[in-house]
């Protein structure tokens, strides 16, 4: 039987940068996107594991693909479509594989959308963040609600079934009347997937220079002048779970939710140890324990520049550490079997001291041969996972 492989492509595109966004993305020309559509179908060609050979894929199946940005949909549709069939035909893709792509309101049209349907592409998740168009425009979105109403509903008219949308909340300004209006608004939508994130202010943006002195007030446990208090935003929080799981979306992650069968599987593959291929500018892989990236030099990759960056292997105390905390996002938890299973030791001797406070503090519970964060334990999570850092 193959085993599992994620694929993610990387499109670093966007009509403009959003205030708030340190990823790896910016504005070009459309002849350097057809350019860069083109060294992509060059690198999945040449697409060898660090350190391997190309035949080490053979007894894998792709079970997931996801097309990240930037904004995917900035490209042609044609030129996606191109993309997703190199893939087929340089991986060996399993009959129900999840083809998942990243797209803006306003950078879609039902023309669009129907090539990507046609292509192959199952799931949509679409990058909505509020709302409310006041916060829109202060985020640097080029989008408005009713913009995204359009690109929902062509979406639906297509044929679309499988639809994220991303909020995000503890925006500068917002309220919690604001985000509520938002939760629902957006549950109307029915979606079958919702990714609420709190906003973090990354350095290096327009944000950070903006609002960074003020998170760091907060942080202090002072008043900040723009962002929500630390109470507020606990209260959104708090709200977002109530208001989704009265809507039939439960929570399996930390910050995401689904209709039961519609959990992001190329998602939890990350927080569950499935081999992953990235593909484009900057874009990471993992496979057979090694760790590495692409160059972040567009013009060095639009030369065919396609080797491993800073390639790593990691060791099995780092391997552990990463099957926990990773794992711990999920509301499911890690599976005790299939901790000694991968690495022949039982994790409750690994963990001993850790596990024994953190059961004993009510943050972490054992169950069904299973260990998981409590909902106090979801709710501190950056604590607890912290713990199971290996000495």
């Amino acid at each position: 039987m193959k085993k599992d492989l994620e694929l993610y492509v990387h499109i670093p595109f966007c009509v403009r940068k959003c205030a708030y966004c340190d990823f790896l993305s910016f504005s070009c020309s459309a002849q350097k996107r057809e350019a860069y559509t083109e060294a992509l179908k060059r690198e999945i060609r040449e697409a060898f594991p660090a350190g391997g050979a190309a035949a080490d894929f053979d007894s894998y199946r792709v079970t997931t693909v996801f097309f990240g940005g930037g904004t995917p949909s900035v490209l042609p549709g044609a030129q996606i479509a191109a993309i997703l069939q190199e893939l087929r035909t340089r991986f060996c893709f399993a009959p129900d594989a999840e083809i998942s792509i990243e797209c803006n309101p306003g950078t879609a049209d039902q023309d669009k959308l129907k090539l990507y349907r046609a292509s192959g592409i199952n799931r949509l998740s679409i990058g909505l963040q509020s709302a409310d168009d006041g916060e829109l425009a202060q985020l640097g979105r080029i989008h408005t609600w009713a913009d995204f109403c359009r690109t929902y509903e062509a979406a639906r008219d297509v044929g679309f079934d499988n639809i994220n949308i991303d909020l995000m909340s503890a925006l500068p300004g917002q309220t919690q009347d604001s985000w509520e209006q938002t939760l629902h608004r957006v549950l109307a939508c029915r979606p079958e997937h919702i990714s609420a994130y709190s906003l973090i202010i990354e350095e290096g943006t327009p944000f950070y220079e903006k609002y960074g002195k003020d998170d760091e007030r907060r942080a202090r446990g002072e008043t900040p002048r723009y962002l929500p208090d630390e109470e507020t935003e606990r209260q959104m929080y708090e709200r977002t779970q109530q208001l989704l799981a009265g809507a039939g979306l439960h929570r399996y992650e930390i910050s995401n939710y689904a209709k039961d069968g519609y959990e992001c599987r190329h998602n939890k593959g990350y927080w569950q140890g499935v081999p992953y291929l990235g593909f484009g500018l900057g874009a990471s892989s993992f496979f057979g324990q090694v760790r590495w990236h692409k160059t972040q030099d567009l013009n060095a990759y639009l030369a065919g520049d396609f080797s491993a960056q800073e390639t790593q292997l990691l060791t099995e105390k780092e391997q552990i550490e990463e099957f926990m905390y990773l794992g711990l996002r999920l509301a499911e938890g890690v599976s005790k079997d299939d901790f000694f299973r991968r690495f022949g030791k039982r994790v409750d001797e690994t963990y001993e001291t850790v596990l024994e406070r953190q059961l004993r503090l009510g943050l972490l519970e054992k169950r069904d041969g299973r260990i998981r964060l409590t909902p106090r334990g979801m709710d501190l999570s950056n604590m607890v996972m912290a713990e199971f850092l290996l000495p």
